[in-house]
């Protein structure tokens, strides 16, 4: 895979795409210390988890002032959204909530190395923060969709617009979290990664 040539799809700026390479340099030496993602996974990074994650831009409202990333982790997709997000919505906050301490250490010393003011990490589980006026919510790989609508209903609004990025069980987990949940639903196809999908959720609703 040509990564510039990827990369550049997204029309972001040398200096984002600079500051995508220098996060992949951190999560390397993290990595070695720490079991952040897999090393075979490590083997095809960008493909696996960078651009992954990076495609959720095209799917940001126009005017996103506000984003929570729900179990962020290694930094995906929190972290890579934060990194172009700088540049194409500077006025743009990004929350990284993750309860693992550990992973907020590793967390907050990516963001200060790669200069992210825009970002706030919040070492927490998301129920038990209170957040007002979240534009959109994302997350990868952290839990099933019904858990995800669970957290979205309690921190979000009506307005609020999610981004979950789902495996080859998504049509499962639709039909599980619509026996508990309401939500018009746009489902788009991964471009990295097969059978995978983003699941575009809004107009959350709970069943009575």
């Amino acid at each position: 895979m040509d990564i510039d040539f990827e990369l550049q799809k997204y029309d972001v700026s040398r200096e984002t795409i600079q500051k995508l390479k220098d996060f992949v340099t951190i999560l390397r030496d993290w990595n070695e210390k720490m079991n952040l993602v897999s090393k075979k996974s490590m083997e095809d990074v960008w493909g696996r988890h960078v651009l992954d994650s990076l495609q959720l831009m095209e799917y940001l409202p126009a005017a996103v002032k506000s984003l929570v990333d729900i179990g962020s982790g290694a930094g995906f997709p929190g972290v890579v959204l934060a990194i172009a997000m700088q540049e194409k919505f500077p006025t743009a906050q990004i929350t990284l909530v993750e309860s693992i301490t550990k992973k907020t250490v590793y967390l907050k010393d990516v963001c200060q190395k790669l200069g992210l003011n825009n970002v706030t990490v919040e070492n927490n589980r998301v129920e038990n923060i209170v957040f007002k006026n979240i534009d959109v919510i994302t997350a990868r790989a952290v839990a099933a969709l019904d858990v995800l609508c669970g957290y979205a209903y309690k921190i979000g609004s009506k307005q609020t617009e999610m981004l979950f990025l789902k495996g080859q069980s998504h049509a499962q987990e639709d039909a599980a979290a619509r026996q508990k949940w309401r939500y018009d639903a746009d489902i788009c196809p991964n471009r990295y990664a097969d059978g995978g999908v983003i699941m575009k959720l809004r107009n959350l609703r709970k069943l009575k």
